[in-house]
C-alpha cells in the first residue's frame, strides 16, 4: 500500500513568540535594577518597589500566555496593557517630578514595549498601533503635556517598531498559508496520480480488453464492448480531469491567511458554491468531448445544478435529433464575471422555423429545459443552427445575480 503524505503547517512566527518571552523576562530584571541602583531618589520608593513586585509576579505567572497566539488571548493583551499603562501612570507618585521632567525612565521601563509587541504578534498592524498609541498618550500624561525629546523618541521608536512588526507577521502568515496550500495541492495531486495509475493499470485495461473482445464476437458482445469502450473514455476524462476535492482551510487569523473553498458539506445542501466542472464532467464519453478550465469554476449550488441540467437537455437533444454517429462538445469558460458553457454538435442540424413549430405543437424542450432555465437565472441562452453544420447552444451565467 503507498504511503499517504501528511502536510505539516509550519510556522514562521513561533521563534518570535520564544523572543517575546525570553524580552519580557529580561526587561522586568532590567526594570527591578533599574530602580534598585536608584531607588534612595524616589520620593515613594515603597511605591514603586510594590508595583515592580507585582510586575515580576505578573511577568512570572503568564509565561505560557506568551507562548504562542492560541493562548495569548485578548483578554490577556488587555490585562497586560493595563498592567503596563499602569506603571507608566504611578511614575509621578513614585519619583520625583525633577527626575521625570529630565527624562528619567519609567516603573515599567522598556516592559511596556514587550506589551506592545505582543499586540503586535497577535493581531497585526492595527491592533499594534492601538496599542502603542495607548502607551504613547500615558508618556504625554506624566509629562503633563509637555514630554521631553528623549520620551517622544522612545514613543515614536515603539510606536514605529510594534507597526512594522505587526505588518511582517501579517506578511509572514499570509506566505505560510500559500505555501502550506501548495504543499496540500501537491499532495494530493500526487495521490491523484498514484490513483490513475492503478486504475489504468486494472480497470482501464480491462475495459478495453471488454470492448476488443465484443467487437471481434460481435451480436450482443459488440453492443457490450461499445458501452465498455463508452465507459472507459468516460473514466479516463474523470482520472485526468484532476477534480479533487479541495482540503478545507482553517480562517483563523492566528493560523494563515484566509483561504476559501468550493466545496458542499452534504450533496443535497443548496448553501455554499459548487465546482461546475464536477457536474459537467460525467458526460464525456466516446461521443461527448469535454473540455474545462483548469481552475474550479465555483457557482452557488442552485444556479450549478440549474446551468448543467441545461447542458444535460442539450445533449439530450443531440441524441434524440443529430442521430446515433454525432459527435458533440461542451466547453466551459470562465470570465470572472459570467460563466459560458457552449454545447455544439455534428449533427444535420436544425432546419429554420422548426424551433416555432415545436413550441406550436406543444414540444417545450429548448424553450423550458434550456431558455427557462437560463433565465430563472439571470442568463441567457443562444442556439445557432446551420442545415448540414451542426447546432451550436451557448448559455451564460452571470455572477452576482444567481442565487
Amino acid at each position: 500500500m503507498a504511503k499517504r503524505e501528511r502536510v505539516v503547517r509550519m510556522s514562521v512566527e513561533q521563534p518570535l513568540w520564544r523572543a517575546l518571552t525570553a524580552y519580557r523576562l529580561l526587561t522586568m530584571v532590567y526594570a527591578v535594577l533599574l530602580f534598585a541602583s536608584a531607588y534612595r531618589k524616589f520620593d515613594q520608593p515603597w511605591t514603586a518597589a510594590g508595583y515592580l513586585a507585582v510586575l515580576a509576579v505578573w511577568t512570572l505567572a503568564t509565561r505560557r500566555k506568551v507562548a504562542g497566539a492560541a493562548s495569548c488571548t485578548r483578554r490577556f493583551l488587555v490585562a497586560d496593557l493595563t498592567v503596563a499603562l499602569a506603571g507608566i501612570l504611578l511614575t509621578p507618585l513614585a519619583d520625583t517630578h525633577a527626575r521625570i521632567a529630565g527624562g528619567g525612565p519609567t516603573l515599567p521601563s522598556i516592559w511596556t514595549a514587550g506589551s506592545v509587541l505582543a499586540f503586535s504578534l497577535k493581531g497585526g498592524w492595527r491592533w499594534a498601533g492601538v496599542a502603542s498609541t495607548f502607551v504613547a498618550v500615558a508618556n504625554i500624561v506624566i509629562h503633563g503635556g509637555d514630554p521631553t525629546r528623549d520620551t517622544l523618541h522612545n514613543v515614536l521608536l515603539v510606536w514605529v517598531a510594534s507597526i512594522a512588526l505587526g505588518y511582517v507577521i501579517e506578511v509572514a502568515r499570509a506566505s505560510e498559508a500559500t505555501l502550506a496550500r501548495a504543499l496540500e495541492i501537491e499532495a494530493a495531486t500526487r495521490e491523484r496520480e498514484r490513483l490513475a495509475r492503478d486504475i489504468h493499470d486494472g480497470v482501464l485495461q480491462v475495459l478495453a480488453m471488454v470492448q476488443r473482445r465484443g467487437t471481434e464476437l460481435g451480436g450482443e458482445a459488440a453492443e457490450l464492448g461499445r458501452m465498455a469502450g463508452e465507459q472507459e473514455v468516460a473514466l479516463r476524462t474523470l482520472v485526468s480531469s484532476g477534480l479533487v476535492h479541495p482540503s478545507r482551510v482553517s480562517r483563523d487569523e492566528s493560523l494563515g491567511a484566509l483561504v476559501d473553498t468550493y466545496e458542499v458539506d452534504e450533496p443535497g445542501s443548496d448553501e455554499g458554491e459548487l465546482d461546475l466542472r464536477s457536474l459537467l464532467a460525467p458526460h464525456a464519453g466516446s461521443k461527448v468531448s469535454f473540455a474545462e478550465p483548469g481552475a474550479p469554476v465555483p457557482l452557488p449550488v442552485p444556479a450549478a445544478r440549474e446551468l448543467a441540467a441545461a447542458v444535460g437537455a442539450a445533449l439530450d437533444n443531440v441524441r434524440k435529433h443529430a442521430g446515433e454517429g454525432a459527435r458533440a462538445w461542451i466547453l466551459v469558460e470562465d470570465w470572472g464575471d459570467e460563466v459560458i458553457v457552449t454545447v455544439r454538435d455534428d449533427g444535420p442540424g436544425i432546419p429554420a422555423g422548426r424551433l416555432d413549430q415545436a413550441a406550436g405543437e406543444g414540444r417545450m424542450g429548448v424553450a423550458l429545459s434550456i431558455r427557462g432555465r437560463l433565465r430563472d437565472l439571470g442568463g441567457s441562452a443562444e442556439l445557432v443552427s446551420v442545415p448540414g453544420q451542426g447546432t451550436e447552444v451557448e448559455l451564460k451565467v452571470p455572477r452576482g445575480t444567481t442565487q
